[in-house]
């Protein structure tokens, strides 16, 4: 059998892997073997892409099931991002968060807000706290630096 494991090493993903096997088919760790266990690399990491995560978590009061979006360079950084929103939003542990599928999403098929903000072509940021480097700056000046403009 072959799975797609996010995990912050190869022991938890391992780990995982027996998990979901004996919960899928009628078998242990004592009766099989792993026969590789690898890192994925992303084709292109320096484009930033929109990725979609179903999900699937044992809160306080029952299982749920979620969609959630995420924009990101590549996929383990989309999934590190929802395992840290899940936390922060719903107080779910990593070990109660069952990732289902992760998908790539072009920008017309995006229902998030969080995330469609961002596909403007026109999209600015403001430069809030702008200090002068040190080889740009004069050594004797008759005013103090402005680093608000």
């Amino acid at each position: 059998y072959r799975m797609r494991i996010f995990a912050p090493n190869h022991v938890v993903a391992k780990s995982r892997f027996w998990y979901f096997v004996s919960q899928l088919k009628k078998m242990k760790k004592s009766s099989g073997e792993i026969v590789y266990c690898g890192q994925v690399f992303e084709k292109s990491p320096l484009k930033v892409k929109n990725f979609g995560i179903w999900l699937r978590y044992d809160s306080r009061s029952g299982t749920h099931n979620m969609y959630r979006e995420y924009r990101d360079l590549t996929t383990a950084g989309a999934v590190t991002q929802c395992y840290r929103d899940m936390g922060a939003r719903h107080r779910a542990r990593a070990h109660s968060i069952q990732i289902m599928k992760v998908e790539e999403i072009a920008a017309s098929k995006c229902r998030r807000p969080a995330v469609k903000q961002f596909h403007d072509s026109k999209i600015k940021f403001p430069l809030p706290h702008r200090v002068l480097r040190r080889q740009h700056k004069p050594r004797f000046t008759t005013k103090r630096p402005n680093t608000f403009f």
